[in-house]
């Protein structure tokens, strides 16, 4: 495998007209809404997809939106037979607290900040830029490329079912929203309900709880009234598969609250147990499920929602085990961990993927990563949870480089200049390896 020495001066000289498009995509708000005729995923998902037509369009790509869920540019042999390329143009909501219009591309000291700037809109539309310049330089490919947008990888890939309805799966794929090198395998994540039996008298001391909680992050601020007394905490944003980034305002907010006299001993007791069960006990340990392999590292946990309901309160977690682990097993620990009278209830379940390290389009990707970057490229696996799972054949490469983790879904979402036209130096070589490219002399 050879790179090309050429690309990196390519990138360079179209870089601002990259920007240009790439600031059309990012304006657009794709944040999954209700659905509507030839909108199933909302508005602004479905808008997205004609944007980044249009702009595949200019480039002079062949294109389609499948199902009014998948946008698609294609580029080859028109055969089914075909190499593609997977990321998502939704995005999750932009939230409080930014510096900038997250929804307008904004440059600060060489570092490009708005809400999808990495996941996804950024690596996707580099690895369409990358396509483009490809075909501009003079290169064709012998096997089919095709680039395709999602609209609801944020929400759950209901997106994916539509296409494949009716498109074949690629024969190979690879999805740039996770992180490099290649990634042969994904964890499995399970989220689970809790819900504990609180006798009224002692639920009356607390209010409901408000705040930010969503499955896609650690909650930072929530507030409650308890003994009629306003209770405020501020934590720390991160992804949920990287809780040890983030500082839970669910812990902090049980800190505060037993901090208060005369609380119920139901109440005391519950959130001692969420302290010593998942206060900054990442890893199970806190819970008796502490799993790990080699493969894929140590089991994650992330409490992303609290809530008082009827009867009682209600705790959402987040688990991510390993590849060697299965979701029966963690069940099995967790009815263990909770407090007597709980119910527990699986409410999501992702199984995880494995592919073949030494399949050897894998060893291409790893190759082209540690040629571009003089990088070790042996493939790793993720917590995270990518399209890789729900188009066959498909992992995940990039655009994270190693150290980088925890930028998405908070404020502030940021990606640089430097590792942007890394990404797509990465992808145009490797496009060019895939898809068996000539370049026309």
């Amino acid at each position: 495998m050879v790179v090309n020495q050429e690309f990196k001066a390519l990138i360079e000289a179209y870089y601002d007209e990259f920007l240009r498009d790439l600031a059309k995509v990012i304006e657009v708000q794709s944040v999954r809404g209700p659905a509507e005729l030839h909108a199933p995923f909302g508005k602004g998902p479905r808008q997205v997809l004609t944007v980044a037509v249009k702009l595949a369009d200019q480039y002079g790509f062949k294109t389609s939106i499948v199902n009014d869920a998948v946008a698609v540019a294609q580029w080859g042999p028109d055969t089914s037979d075909y190499i593609g390329i997977v990321g998502h143009l939704d995005v999750v909501a932009a939230g409080e607290g930014w510096q900038s219009d997250p929804f307008k591309l904004n440059i600060r000291e060489d570092t490009l900040y708005g809400r999808g700037v990495l996941d996804n809109k950024g690596p996707i539309m580099a690895v369409l830029f990358g396509m483009h310049l490809l075909k501009e330089r003079g290169f064709y490919p012998r096997k089919t490329l095709r680039i395709i947008f999602g609209s609801d990888e944020e929400s759950g890939s209901a997106d994916i079912p539509l296409y494949l309805k009716e498109q074949p799966a690629p024969e190979f794929g690879f999805t740039p929203d996770c992180k490099f090198p290649a990634v042969y395998g994904e964890r499995g994540i399970v989220n689970y309900e809790i819900d504990t039996p609180i006798k009224l008298a002692a639920l009356q001391q607390i209010s409901t709880i408000t705040g930010d909680q969503a499955k896609d992050h650690v909650p930072d601020q929530l507030t409650i009234e308890v003994q009629n007394q306003l209770i405020e905490v501020q934590g720390k944003r991160s992804p949920s598969n990287a809780p040890e980034l983030g500082v839970n305002a669910i812990m902090l907010l049980a800190k505060a609250i037993k901090k208060r006299a005369e609380l119920a001993p139901e109440l005391v007791t519950y959130f001692d147990w969420l302290l010593d069960s998942f206060d900054q006990r990442y890893f199970g340990e806190g819970l008796g499920i502490d799993f790990q392999d080699e493969d894929s590292g140590k089991l994650m946990v992330t409490p992303y929602l609290l809530q008082k309901v009827e009867g009682g309160l209600k705790l959402s977690i987040a688990i991510r085990y390993p590849v060697t682990v299965t979701e029966e097993q963690v069940t099995a620990g967790l009815k263990k961990a909770i407090l007597p009278g709980s119910e527990l209830r699986v409410v999501r379940r992702i199984p995880g993927t494995m592919h073949d390290k030494n399949d050897p389009r894998i060893k291409q990707l790893s190759a082209v990563y540690a040629m571009v970057t003089g990088q070790d490229g042996t493939p790793v696996t993720t917590t995270g949870a990518t399209y890789a799972r729900a188009v066959p054949n498909t992992i995940a490469f990039g655009p994270s480089f190693p150290g980088q983790k925890g930028i998405a879904h908070k404020q502030d979402e940021w990606m640089t200049n430097h590792d942007l036209k890394l990404n797509m130096e990465i992808y145009m070589n490797a496009m060019v390896g895939l898809a068996k490219m000539e370049e026309k002399k």
